[in-house]
């Protein structure tokens, strides 16, 4: 078996989410605490409720002050070197439900910066993948008054002189365990983790008023957002909260996460209806026995079958509907090809509504940008 590597920058191998929640520190979220954010939202998002976010760190904290009356905002980002697939979209969709329940701002930082220092890739090609980029986070559908676009090239002016004050406060060597650099990455990449911890205080900055912070993110960005909760009670802000999602499996399996660096194994938000219907037809792990006989006598295995997945995470809301789709699949009365084909489905509607709002987004560019 694959050794798996989780840092912000790399995934790969089987991943084990009990050991990563030891080895990371968060805590599991518990009914008890789903409870008490349902008393907030009136529903659970499904993400919620299948445990697809299933780790925190200091949700408690951060409910106890928005029942005082202090309201977080949101901060959450993407790293523009390619393109958006469903993995990335499945964190800002869930991102948006809390903006909506919460009536909250966010905060969403491009890290063009870092994916320069870390792609082989131009820095002009990177701006132009940040474009593309920011009509998929548009269409997701955020508030415009409420949503603030931060690219870190662009807003140095603002990021720059809080970016310093944190890393003054971090060593090289917290820097190299938490991430496992050594002395043949360039220097950029040691600095970058200072700049990605200012979104988390910079709207206290702004708005003179110490402000708590969540994080919606999958679960490998953990490190960068570790170290920030180190250093910012030293500068005399709140420690961030955060919430974390399992990963979105490739379609060839759960080794690792989608990855947009192979499109092959992903599923792109531009993608039309036939490429969906191909890959999935041609790539999607199945959890299907080898015939149909033997299929029907002894039954599927939704839990390794990557469309069943793919329903469970972001593309069936419906609990029984979903449940109803697993048994009929463990017991084999659903075939493999009948499962891919309600898959591509359910992927192609979501595709269709995403792909029209993403041609309008061109227009709302504007509205988004922070303006200093």
């Amino acid at each position: 078996m694959q050794k798996a590597v989780i840092n912000p920058w790399e995934v790969k191998g089987e991943v084990d989410y009990n050991k990563i929640v030891k080895e990371f520190g968060v805590e599991r979220i518990s009914d008890k605490l789903l409870a008490r954010i349902k008393k907030h939202t009136k529903t659970l998002h499904p993400m919620l409720k299948r445990k697809i976010f299933f780790a925190h760190r200091d949700m408690k904290w951060l409910l106890d002050e928005y029942e005082k009356g202090n309201k977080f905002f949101l901060y959450t980002g993407c790293g523009p070197s390619g393109p958006i697939h469903l993995g990335h979209l499945q964190v800002w969709y869930f991102t948006k439900w809390l903006q909506d329940v919460f009536d909250c701002e966010l905060w969403f930082q491009f890290t063009d910066d870092e994916k320069f220092l870390i792609k082989n890739k131009s820095f002009e090609e990177i701006q132009e993948w940040m474009y593309e980029n920011m009509l998929d986070v548009i269409a997701v559908g955020f508030n415009p008054k409420k949503t603030h676009f931060l690219i870190d090239t662009k807003h140095a002016d603002l990021i720059y002189p809080q970016a310093i004050k944190v890393a003054k406060k971090i060593t090289f060597s917290m820097v190299k365990s938490s991430f496992g650099l050594n002395d043949s990455n360039n220097i950029g990449l040691i600095f970058f983790t200072s700049v990605q911890a200012v979104p988390a205080f910079l709207p206290s900055i702004i708005k003179n008023k110490k402000t708590p912070c969540l994080i919606p993110h999958a679960i490998d960005q953990d490190p960068h957002f570790r170290l920030t909760r180190d250093i910012l009670p030293k500068l005399g802000y709140y420690k961030p909260a955060s919430i974390q999602c399992s990963f979105l499996p490739p379609l060839t399996g759960n080794q690792g996460k989608m990855s947009s660096s192979q499109a092959i194994k992903a599923i792109l938000s531009t993608d039309s209806p036939e490429k969906v219907k191909q890959k999935i037809n041609k790539y999607a792990f199945s959890g299907g026995k080898a015939t149909i006989d033997e299929h029907r006598k002894k039954g599927g295995d939704p839990d390794v079958d990557v469309s069943f997945q793919y329903l469970k995470y972001m593309f069936e809301e419906n609990d029984q509907a979903l449940q109803e789709i697993y048994n009929d699949y463990k017991s084999g009365k659903l075939l493999t090809g009948e499962l891919k084909q309600l898959t591509i489905i359910k992927i192609n509607e979501f595709l269709r509504q995403h792909q029209e709002k993403r041609k309008k987004a061109k227009q709302q560019l504007d509205k988004f940008i922070y303006k200093n």
